[in-house]
């Protein structure tokens, strides 16, 4: 199973894999034999050597897999980055920080556009943004010695 994950996952083993089911058919088996020997469907292997037959072994290479279309264009992006270099509430949200929700409401206000949360947290990371939570202070706190023991503390540089 192992093996057939990683010729699935590798184009170029995809691409062999294929050539091994097209020599196997060429050389008198049944694509019902084939499909059970190599663990593909019936389907496939008949669409292989379909194309084969058609294009040669151009047909035998890897179609493009565009997949779902992008719901944010390049402007939708320099909107989301310039908005993040400021405030949630220069943007009119009512969150203090920048967080996959706040993000995922800014855009469907903004941009009328829909963005899971968890997909805006992977945005915010694809555009170098981290969310950092501030840290609470205790009442009281002694501030000076709090950052002689941070571990990268200014003065170690």
């Amino acid at each position: 199973m192992a093996l057939q994950d990683e010729i699935k996952r590798n184009k170029d083993a995809r691409y062999d894999h294929r050539l091994h089911a097209l020599l196997l058919v060429a050389k008198g088996n049944t694509c019902q034999e084939v499909a059970d020997l190599l663990g593909d469907s019936v389907r496939s292997i008949q669409t292989w050597v379909n194309r084969f037959e058609e294009k040669g072994l151009q047909g035998v290479y890897d179609l493009d897999r565009p997949g779902r279309p992008k719901v944010l264009t390049d402007e939708d992006l320099a909107v989301i980055n310039a908005a993040l270099r400021g405030a949630p509430k220069d943007s009119g949200l009512d969150c203090n920080l920048w967080d996959g929700r706040c993000l995922s409401r800014f855009i469907k206000v903004r941009l009328d556009k829909e963005l899971g949360v968890r997909q805006s947290q992977r945005l915010m990371n694809d555009l170098g943004f981290h969310y950092r939570k501030p840290r609470p202070m205790m009442a009281g706190e002694d501030l000076e010695l709090k950052d002689a023991l941070k571990k990268n503390h200014a003065d170690d540089e």
